[in-house]
């Protein structure tokens, strides 16, 4: 990792943050910048059962001598946590070997408050241990987990048969096979606490006491929130991830594509940061000593929000496109194993309208692949089956508009209807049949009447 070189102080902290949390530590914060008093990162570990804090210099220099060592010890001292302490000091160079002997008397004298060091060699190894990969002169997050992108009991193809089951005019089985296209999207599934207290001279005024829980689109470093279903759907099945092999996935899907994170965990944590303090920022109103009403805006600070994880995971987003006649169906979905959110339904569409969704009716159109509501569907007058208006040849009989497949049904039933005695032509046009039969009712009854001299 040449390029660990190549960071600026602040980016070297922010590298050390991935990886003590990738290594397993808790509640893993960088230290007030504008008031650094020797600690660059404080976090938590437990080990045998107890939980230590843990205080951390980085040095993002060539050499680290003994000073640095003894200054990180007094700071661990004045170190405010109910519990044991220790230290470390993170360089991407080399400790001096005063710096070195310094480090191992403490440890050799059970010192309260050891200290650990970690060189540039050491932290290379450390890095590929936990599997980050320095991107871009970051630590990217990588992630070798996915979520399910199709049920092992069935076929890809399964959730796009079923969608099209309600599809009238149309048998699954008599579909042709679709495409399939799986797309491995990053995700970050965030766990936070909010803790703001908002006072004035009359008392507290507003609180937040909350833990979110809620998931992050993280490719291409543009983190986006996932809607409600599709964080739902990440979170309920986190437990039940599979290992990403993309090699496995091209034997069942026609195309495979892998997405990168993009980020660092820590730039995700900043962004959950500041989305939260966005979310929980308020305007409230109280009254004041002197009996006047005021408004306040209470935005919480950085410090009032803890991020406990940034658990990193891929989503599968499965596509498949349907080619029936002259037209192609999408369906869309991020998947997990048997669940899915639909987020494409280009089946419950009709062709030549607006209307869409599944509480509507549709028809397929055998004669042009067409998919129709019921405002652009007719019956064939030839043969009785469904045509749409978009491909249907027509032409007015009896007053009435008839559909046709094309022009050869159309002449076929031309001769027929030629054929046709004036009662059967004028069956076809109910409005004309009934006033045909109001007719010859009345010329009856007239008849009738001069029968019997009336």
């Amino acid at each position: 990792m040449p390029v660990l070189d190549d960071l600026s102080g602040f980016e070297f902290e922010d590298v050390m943050e991935d990886v003590f949390r990738n290594l397993g530590y808790e509640n893993v914060r960088q230290a007030e910048r504008t008031a650094d008093e020797g600690r660059d990162v404080l976090m938590e570990g437990v080990v045998d059962g107890t939980r230590r804090g843990v205080v951390v210099e980085c040095k993002h220099t060539g050499t680290v001598g003994r000073p640095v060592v003894q200054k990180l010890h007094s700071a661990i001292a004045t170190f405010e946590f109910d519990g044991p302490k220790r230290g470390m000091v993170a360089t991407t160079g080399r400790f001096t070997g005063p710096a070195v002997e310094y480090a191992e008397r403490l440890r050799r004298n059970d010192d309260p408050y050891p200290i650990e060091l970690i060189d540039g060699e050491d932290l290379r190894e450390i890095a590929d241990d936990i599997g980050l990969d320095l991107y871009n002169g970051r630590i990217e997050i990588l992630c070798d987990e996915t979520l399910r992108p199709h049920d092992p009991a069935m076929s890809v193809t399964a959730p796009v048969e079923e969608v099209f089951q309600n599809i009238d005019n149309i048998e699954s089985a008599d579909l042709p096979a679709p495409h399939s296209h799986v797309t491995f999207r990053p995700v970050v599934a965030v766990t936070a606490d909010t803790n703001a207290v908002f006072e004035t001279s009359v008392g507290v005024i507003h609180q937040v006491n909350d833990r979110s829980r809620f998931v992050v689109h993280a490719e291409r470093g543009h983190p986006e929130t996932a809607s409600g279903d599709v964080s739902k759907l990440v979170i309920e099945n986190l437990h039940a991830t599979v290992d990403l092999d993309a090699g496995r996935f091209e034997d069942r899907f026609d195309a495979v594509e892998e997405r990168r994170f993009g980020q660092t965990q820590t730039e995700y944590k900043d962004w959950a940061v500041d989305r939260l303090r966005d979310h929980h920022t308020t305007t409230v109103s109280y009254t004041g000593d002197n009996n006047v009403t005021y408004t306040k805006t209470c935005e919480p600070k950085r410090s009032d929000i803890s991020v406990h994880s940034i658990e990193p995971v891929y989503v599968p987003q499965v596509r498949h496109t349907t080619e029936l006649g002259e037209y192609t169906y999408p369906y869309e979905y991020f998947a997990a194993g048997p669940s899915r959110v639909t987020s494409e339904d280009g089946i419950h569409r009709c062709v030549h309208c607006d209307t869409a969704g599944t509480d509507a009716t549709y028809t397929y159109c055998a004669n042009c692949g067409s998919i129709n509501c019921d405002s652009h569907i007719r019956t064939e007058r030839l043969e009785g089956t469904p045509v749409c208006t978009g491909c249907a040849v027509t032409e007015r009989f009896a007053f009435k508009t008839k559909y046709f497949y094309d022009a050869e049904n159309r002449d076929a039933f031309r001769e027929e209807y030629d054929a046709m005695p004036f009662y059967e032509k004028a069956q076809e046009n109910t409005a004309l049949a009934v006033g045909a039969t109001a007719v010859a009712v009345l010329v009856v009854l007239g008849a009738l009447l001069s029968i019997g001299g009336l």
